[in-house]
């Protein structure tokens, strides 16, 4: 069972261990050691151990793991046994790329519809599904039973439309805009802020030649 009280730094983690287990289901592999997966994954055997321990272990020692039932169980760890709406704010570049890219649906997420205020990208067709004005969005999420939205405008912009996404009770946020949207509790935002990112990469570069 799941222990409410988990860290964000485990809860990190989890991602990871899906990725590389569903990787070791494309090999084929049937069983995995803590030992095997530390050194695939380059993470300690035994912080990989506590991670799972606070889930209930998932192994039986001097077995190892079944990886497909692991995957599966980090699988709902995760609410990927469950479907996820989503829609795309923000047509642009970053936004179209999201929009193809076509691995969301294997984690269950769907993309439901694209919205952008440009005049010039409304009713523009990506991936089958024609762009729909700002205007719109509220209307939307109560008749498509959408649960996140996902951000890729300009600050202001971003900041704006928060507020309608609020009205709307939407469950999460994925958030591609520079900017902390100010929400209450019961909404949830992962930040993704693509300069950050990469500001942590240079000073990586400059702490190593230094």
């Amino acid at each position: 069972m799941q222990d409410k009280n988990i860290s964000q730094v485990v809860i990190s983690r989890l991602p990871r261990y899906f990725r590389y287990l569903g990787d070791l289901k494309d090999e084929g592999m049937e069983r995995i050691s803590s030992g095997e997966l530390s050194k695939r994954m380059n993470v300690t055997a035994s912080q990989i151990r506590q991670d799972f321990n606070h889930f209930g272990g998932f192994g039986q020692q001097g077995y190892g793991y079944n990886v497909n039932y692991l995957y599966e169980e980090i699988g709902k760890i995760l609410g990927l046994d469950k479907r996820h709406n989503l829609i795309i704010i923000g047509a642009g570049n970053l936004g179209q790329a999201l929009a193809n890219y076509m691995n969301f649906e294997k984690r269950g997420f769907f993309v439901k519809g694209i919205f952008d205020r440009k005049e010039s990208l409304i009713g523009t067709d990506i991936r089958g599904m024609k762009v729909m004005h700002t205007d719109d969005i509220e209307e939307f999420i109560k008749n498509n039973n959408i649960d996140i939205a996902v951000l890729t405008l300009p600050k202001q912009g971003a900041t704006e439309i928060c507020k309608t996404l609020v009205n709307c009770d939407i469950s999460g946020i994925w958030n591609f805009a520079h900017v902390d949207l100010d929400v209450p509790d019961r909404i949830n935002v992962e930040n993704v802020h693509l300069s950050d990112s990469l500001m942590k990469l240079s000073f990586k570069i400059h702490e190593n030649e230094n």
